[in-house]
């Protein structure tokens, strides 16, 4: 098992028997030397360098009804909001005062808040801050919506296809929706140019081992920027509110197989993991993760953005909490910086 590590890491790729095996071994000398691989290959590209994305949760509201997602169009329990220009511009401003280099504007499928008016936003947070990248993760778009984003300014765009598996995308999802289109969507962005971020939740309701290892075969030959990996957490308003939340071994586990085959890759550890076990976002550092997300959401509208249960939105997964952060990343032999980190300029 060490040699099949050992090759993910010197090809940058295995065949789908080798995901396989790794995603089923319970051997803990094994899953530690995986982690370990991957905490040494992340050490030349990036140092002991965390990155830091200040997360601008712009709007609850959301035209789709995802059967995971709490702000999912049904949920009629949660009370909706939307951000406007000026509230996210002084969200921009407070992560810039702190640092940060990277703002993160996120949102359900927003019907209320139109395309134009996020080109805007878009373009007088360029004009604001030009020395910052700006990413946005607001769902399926036309190709010409997304082009207007980038002309405006935007570098980076999130979307998670959430499984690769058409019959899984199915059962996790109403008819309205495709992987189909949202397979399209990951192509124009890159296409048009963006540092493109995809990635799974780990544990969702009825996936299987061989559904993971198509995700992994999918992101090997997508080749993102960005990859996003976290455990599936229900809500309690959702049709699958009593399934088990995903399993955070099995969500390193990802987070360090997608570190060997892509060293160069910006991968978060997501506060859904800290918010399963309590070091998840120290776990997921120590298993190739070098991203972190603190939430500039104004406190006032913070604990709206509920996509599942318990989410942690206090102490080092918030803004205000940038000093419990760094001293959390330094306790494990890590630095904190609010730089950009391109992905392409990383030699």
């Amino acid at each position: 098992m060490r040699k099949l590590i050992d090759a993910l890491e010197q090809n940058h790729s295995l065949k789908p028997e080798g995901y396989h095996r790794l995603l089923n071994c319970e051997d803990t000398g094994v899953v530690e030397y995986l982690h370990l691989r991957a905490r040494e290959v992340t050490l030349p590209v990036f140092g002991n360098i965390i990155y830091l994305r200040g997360l601008i949760e712009i709007s609850n509201c959301c035209r789709n009804d995802c059967f995971y997602c709490g702000i999912r169009k049904s949920n009629t329990g949660i009370k909706r909001y939307s951000l406007n220009e000026d509230q996210i511009l002084d969200a921009c401003r407070l992560g810039y005062d702190l640092g940060i280099r990277t703002f993160v504007l996120q949102a359900g499928e927003n019907q209320e808040t139109k395309d134009e008016t996020i080109t805007k936003i878009v373009a007088n947070i360029r004009r604001a801050y030009p020395d910052c990248a700006i990413t946005l993760s607001l769902g399926e778009k036309s190709r010409k919506t997304y082009e207007n984003f980038f002309n405006a300014g935007a570098n980076r765009y999130l979307l998670r296809h959430e499984t690769y598996n058409q019959k899984h995308y199915q059962y996790l999802h109403p008819e309205t929706m495709s992987l189909d289109n949202r397979l399209r969507c990951l192509d124009d962005l890159k296409t048009i140019g963006y540092q493109v971020g995809t990635g799974i939740m780990v544990g969702s309701p009825c996936q299987t081992i061989g559904n993971l290892v198509e995700d992994i075969c999918f992101v090997e030959q997508f080749k993102p920027e960005m990859i996003g990996i976290g455990p599936f957490i229900p809500h309690k308003d959702t049709p699958f509110a009593d399934y088990p939340a995903g399993n955070v071994e099995l969500t390193l586990k990802l987070i360090s197989i997608f570190r060997l085959m892509f060293p160069k890759a910006l991968i978060p550890s997501t506060t859904s993991l800290n918010t399963v076990i309590q070091d998840g976002r120290e776990k997921g550092i120590l298993s190739g993760a070098n991203v972190i997300m603190p939430n500039l959401t104004p406190v006032v509208e913070r604990n709206k953005y509920e996509l599942y249960n318990n989410k942690t939105i206090n102490g080092a997964e918030a803004v205000e909490g940038l000093s419990i952060l760094k001293d959390r990343m330094r306790a494990i032999g890590y630095q904190i910086s609010g730089e950009r980190g391109d992905y392409k300029k990383i030699k």
